[in-house]
């Protein structure tokens, strides 16, 4: 018996119609793995031992059946405590912010890897690769790009780009992105607010108006893209395409270029571990690496009649054999 533990949001706040993790966990119960879910609170180091308290949690029905309410969506039992050594794999599927609380999670699931345990994705990796900042170690790829705190850097990369789009590095969903315009006279304020007066660090790239194409989430398993990406079409009067901001996606084939750049980043993303990732492109331009909690399968799988979360399981469970 293969044992999974997903670390999760509260099941009660979950999507029942988009979330990923929710394919996860199908495609384990279909296969028979004992499936458990657990917040990353609840995670113990004490005398060299990881434990966990989990819930053992099965879907009643398949993502695509489910209805808005979670209590029919789930069986889950009891709370039990666990030894990390128990599960076969654990699957970090937290949500960002990426705060402490996050970065102490990652350490607890560290020393649960030291025991052994299949960890996805590595700790290591979730720590040093920020989806925004990770971009930075494939430059060739990426758009012309700074990240500073300094507001005199920033408003020099501005008044050389004409058109910029500015966002925190630790955000998700589209949350805290700005749009600067040429000329755009909120420039100064839209700096002040990102960068807290020059405390923190951010993020601005060129503005691509190929965005209205899209914002292409595209998904690899250790590095082998999806042959179908996700494009995220902003709506009217938005400059971006996330699903959460209210842009609508539309599943197409892969392009040439989307596989040169999946190709481009898969050696570096296999040797830190990340085994699934979604990285954002806009037109022949890679924007950002998701790696802690990668999203669009449901809506990939739906458009395109895949099963992208078996696929998935069966790259984990030839690890587990090797």
């Amino acid at each position: 018996m293969t044992n999974i533990a997903f670390v999760i949001e509260p099941l009660d706040t979950l999507n029942l119609q988009k979330d990923s993790t929710l394919a996860m966990l199908w495609a384990a119960q279909r296969r028979g793995w004992a499936t458990y879910t657990l917040e990353s609170h609840e995670i113990t180091w004490r005398d060299a031992g990881v434990f966990l308290n989990v819930r053992h949690t099965s879907l009643s029905v398949a993502p695509n059946d489910l209805s808005s309410s979670a209590n029919a969506a789930f069986q889950v039992g009891a709370t039990e405590k666990q030894p990390a050594q128990f599960f076969n794999i654990i699957m970090m599927r937290k949500d960002p912010p990426f705060d402490m609380n996050y970065v102490n999670t990652t350490y607890l699931l560290e020393q649960a890897e030291a025991l052994g345990v299949l960890v996805v994705n590595r700790p290591e990796a979730l720590r040093n690769c920020n989806e925004k900042f990770f971009t930075t170690a494939f430059p060739d790829l990426l758009p012309s790009q700074i990240v500073s705190s300094q507001i005199a850097e920033l408003v020099a990369f501005h008044h050389d780009q004409g058109d910029t789009i500015f966002k925190p590095l630790d955000g998700m969903g589209g949350k805290g992105i700005f749009r600067a315009t040429q000329n755009d006279p909120n420039l100064n304020v839209i700096l002040e607010t990102l960068t807290q007066f020059e405390t923190t660090a951010i993020v601005g790239q060129r503005y691509l108006p190929e965005i209205k194409d899209g914002d292409k989430r595209i998904l690899l398993l250790d590095g082998e893209p999806i042959p179908f990406s996700l494009a995220r079409i902003p709506k009217t009067g938005e400059s971006r395409g996330n699903l959460a901001a209210g842009g609508t996606g539309i599943a197409q084939p892969l392009t040439n270029k989307d596989r040169e750049i999946a190709a481009a980043m898969a050696p570096e993303l296999v040797r830190r571990g990340l085994t699934f990732t979604g990285i954002d492109v806009i037109g022949d331009y890679l924007t950002e690496v998701n790696v802690t909690c990668p999203t669009c399968i449901r809506e990939i799988d739906r458009a395109c009649n895949l099963d992208i979360a078996s696929e998935l399981l069966d790259l984990l469970a030839k690890k587990l054999v090797n």
